[in-house]
């Protein structure tokens, strides 16, 4: 059914409200009605009406459950039954009819109490849905939406709450809670999940300690406001084939071992090699390698040093140019600034596409609307507390503005995703010129936009990357962290994400940053940067009886107590320890930079995966800046495939 500026795109009859908790019911009670599923205006809205209204429902207002006792749907003269969710989840307390302020849709009865019941909410609103307990004469869904109230409980007489389930997939993530097997936390199919992902890595608060306890109370807000909700995220979302899958949901894939990642053991490495930093390049040896026509010379040098022991803070602005693509190593002077006036021109083109807009185009253009709040909300708090950005009116934060609407301009596919004000922030206070800062983001976005993707593909590929590394280096390590429920290593996820910006103090950022830019000794140096961290916190976290929330607390209480030269230090030994193995795992290489891909696998692997030949390879030095980058392929879980395909009948 369609109509002016909406399509229904799923409709189901004989789903009742119940508005008491009587063990008898009178009829009353029971209010018949019709769910639908509508795409309206650039939303999806989730419809309820009883069967006697024809068109658009009247909205209701959320609230929290009235704890102060004046509304009870219960006396004391008749008992009342367990209708199969808790109380929090009772209709009557938490929805109250909001009063309409439109005319009456044909065929509704403006008086009736019925209509009152109607509903509209947009998917973006909900936070979970829970399922009703097995063996019921019907099954019944209760959303709860982001505000903390519940929307009546939906019974389904005549069954469908499968197919609601599947068609609700195709807008939402439905993640199953591995708590609660009849909870489904709920998070968007687009860049919002990551950047919600992002914003919610805070610090622990001192209340922290009870995470688990806390999750069973409000799971969503528990499980998005610490740093354990990355781990459950991806532990829910990602592997929904977890014990205690919903059985009104299709099964989840065999496990099968992603290409590249296959169990490592027996693994014996050397001692580990003692490694000492430079100091950093100065002025003065930057300018030893400038040739004639102002070319760089004997740059595989160069960047060696700069790797060895970063660049002096007077540096930065030139070299981190170079560093980042912007300007190219073999370019002569003349061609450095013919090249600056091209790029200038074409920054301010695309920031004209922006600066253009007027309010009245904003106003239907929700897209840019929305990256333009997102921005602004984040930089008013990004860096603070750095004399660049401190203060009220700070043009530095203007600059930071209008670099990432510009950015969402030239990659429109990515936009602008949390997290990305973190990655600028440091550019643009060593740059200190709009343009050049602009171009030097691009160019490490170029390196790192896979982490902001909505698939999150490239994270989940670098986790496993960083659990191979270490399985390899530290089994022990490794062994602990898969007992405490931890081995997924998901409370690296910020890490990774971007680059450690929080881990560091921050001029370690901009050492550390220079340092992993350079490509040295391979193209995934902040693996083992992550690898380096975890060496330095092994005894603590396997002697001390840390259970999993015990690790995500101390994880977190690392930021800005970390010094980046013992971090780097130990992460060239890692490297180098790694390297000096003539039996290492070709996947290991593969990571490390050493050897190319290997092969796609066949499509229908072993049923008992074999564990990887080792491939000799004598001590590498240290790779060239010119290693290309290993790339591996990564099986993509679905969390709910998209086709409708249950029958209709009362749902087990």
């Amino acid at each position: 059914m369609e109509g002016a500026g909406y399509r229904v795109v799923f409709e189901k009859g004989g789903v009742y409200l119940h508005t008491s908790a009587k063990k008898h019911q009178d009829p009353d009670s029971l209010i018949a009605g019709v769910i639908r599923v509508v795409e309206k205006d650039n939303d999806v809205l989730l419809h309820w009406a009883p069967i006697e209204e024809a068109g658009d429902s009247s909205q209701i207002f959320f609230s929290k459950k009235d704890t102060s006792g004046g509304d009870s749907c219960t006396s004391e003269e008749e008992p009342t039954f367990d209708p199969g969710y808790e109380p929090d989840w009772a209709v009557i307390s938490t929805v109250q009819p909001r009063p309409r302020h439109s005319e009456p849709t044909r065929g509704a009865e403006p008086s009736s109490p019925r209509g009152s019941w109607a509903f509209s909410v947009s998917l973006g609103e909900l936070r979970s849905i829970r399922r009703s307990k097995p063996g019921l004469s019907w099954a019944y869904l209760v959303l709860v939406t982001q505000a903390g109230g519940s929307l009546p409980a939906l019974h389904f007489h005549r069954g469908g709450t499968r197919a609601l389930l599947r068609v609700l997939s195709r807008y939402l993530l439905l993640a199953s809670s591995p708590q609660d097997s009849r909870l489904y936390l709920v998070f968007p199919h687009d860049s919002s999940a990551l950047s919600s992902s992002f914003h919610h890595l805070q610090l622990f608060d001192q209340d922290s300690s009870n995470v688990v306890s806390r999750f069973l109370q409000d799971p969503y807000s528990t499980t998005f406001s610490s740093f354990s909700r990355v781990t459950n995220f991806f532990r829910g979302a990602l592997q929904p084939h977890l014990e205690g899958a919903s059985p009104d949901l299709p099964p989840a894939p065999d496990d099968e071992p992603e290409p590249g990642f296959e169990v490592i053991s027996c693994v014996e490495l050397g001692p580990r090699p003692a490694v000492e930093r430079a100091p950093p390049v100065t002025e003065e040896e930057w300018t030893g390698h400038v040739g004639p026509e102002g070319r760089l010379q004997r740059v595989p040098e160069l960047k060696a040093r700069i790797f060895s022991g970063g660049l002096s803070p007077s540096l930065r602005r030139e070299a981190w140019k170079f560093l980042l693509g912007y300007l190219s190593w073999e370019g002569s002077t003349e061609e450095h600034k013919a090249h600056v006036r091209k790029k200038t021109d074409e920054y301010f083109r695309m920031k004209l596409q922006w600066k253009s807009v007027s309010p009245e185009q904003e106003r239907r253009n929700s897209l840019l609307h929305g990256y333009r709040s997102l921005i602004e909300r984040d930089v008013s708090r990004t860096d603070r507390t750095n004399k660049f950005y401190e203060g009220p009116e700070n043009p530095g934060l203007g600059l930071l503005n209008d670099i990432l609407l510009t950015y969402c301009m030239y990659h429109f596919d990515l936009g602008y995703v949390q997290g990305m004000s973190d990655l600028l922030s440091p550019i643009l206070y060593v740059i200190q010129n709009e343009v050049d800062a602009f171009w030097c983001f691009c160019g490490f976005m170029e390196r790192v936009h896979g982490n902001f993707e909505e698939s999150q593909e490239t994270m989940k590929r670098q986790l496993g990357q960083l659990l191979l590394l270490l399985r390899v280096l530290d089994p022990p390590l490794c062994d602990f962290l898969d007992s405490q429920d931890s081995g997924s290593l998901c409370f690296c996820f910020r890490w990774l994400l971007i680059w450690f910006k929080r881990e560091f103090p921050f001029p370690d950022v901009l050492r550390l940053w220079e340092v992993l830019w350079t490509g040295l000794p391979g193209p995934n140096l902040h693996l083992l940067v992550a690898c380096a961290i975890l060496d330095m916190e092994r005894d603590t976290l396997m002697l001390s009886g840390f259970g999993s929330n015990e690790i995500l607390k101390h994880i977190n209480e690392l930021t800005m107590k970390l010094s980046v030269e013992d971090v780097l230090t130990r992460a060239e030994a890692l490297y180098r320890q790694l390297t000096a193995c003539r039996e290492l795992p070709h996947n290991v290489q593969e990571v490390l930079g050493l050897a190319p891909p290997a092969e796609p696998q066949s499509p229908s692997p072993p049923a008992s995966p074999l564990p990887l030949s080792p491939t000799r390879a004598p001590p590498a030095p240290l790779p060239s800046a010119d290693t290309a980058t290993a790339t591996q392929p990564d099986s993509s879980l679905e969390i709910l495939p998209e086709e409708d395909d249950d029958e209709e009948g009362v749902d087990s």
